[in-house]
């Protein structure tokens, strides 16, 4: 068995992290691969249902992520952290203490985000109702040497999910089908 690995999937909200993590998933699925998907929105209404957006409100959430995801990975299960992660900082700690790590740039311009907003978060944010919105109000800081950029308003999901796949078999994080 080949040890479990993570894929950290960042970029701006409504980049298309969540359509890449789905359809990631999909591919590891049509292999046998059952993998977490660790989806910040979903964490963070349980490790900090009244969060604050502060950059010390996200330190404490992204470490805990990170620390699930590690746990995750070091009992054989595959993860994908499907989380924007505004600062480097947060990425490159799960970098840090998960041996097999990738990270993926979702790149997308901000006017494309902000056209698709499916959650109506850049809405909030430009109405006054948000005041910590990645990209808008918050920093957002791509990474400086992401392990592979795809884009978020180009490329297909599908063929973002195969060159994630691609690129965790060139690493031997996964195993090629025979």
């Amino acid at each position: 068995m080949v040890p479990a690995f993570a894929v950290w999937i960042t970029g701006l909200p409504a980049s298309g992290k969540s359509t890449i993590a789905r359809a990631l998933t999909r591919e590891f699925s049509s292999r046998g691969i059952d993998v977490a998907v660790l989806e910040s929105d979903a964490l963070r209404a349980v490790l900090t249902p009244r969060a604050t957006y502060t950059d010390e409100d996200r330190g404490v959430f992204y470490r805990a992520v990170a620390h699930i995801g590690t746990l995750l990975v070091n009992h054989g299960v595959p993860v994908i952290f499907d989380a924007t992660a505004n600062r480097r900082v947060y990425r490159e700690h799960a970098r840090s203490v998960i041996d097999r790590f990738v990270e993926v740039y979702v790149d997308c311009p901000l006017a494309v985000c902000v056209a698709r907003d499916p959650k109506g978060l850049y809405r909030k944010a430009q109405s006054g109702d948000a005041t910590h919105m990645p990209g808008l109000q918050a920093t957002y800081e791509p990474p400086q040497h992401p392990d592979l950029i795809v884009s978020g308003d180009r490329d297909s999901t599908e063929d973002a999910a195969r060159a994630i796949v691609r690129l965790l078999e060139e690493r031997r994080y996964l195993q090629a089908p025979p």
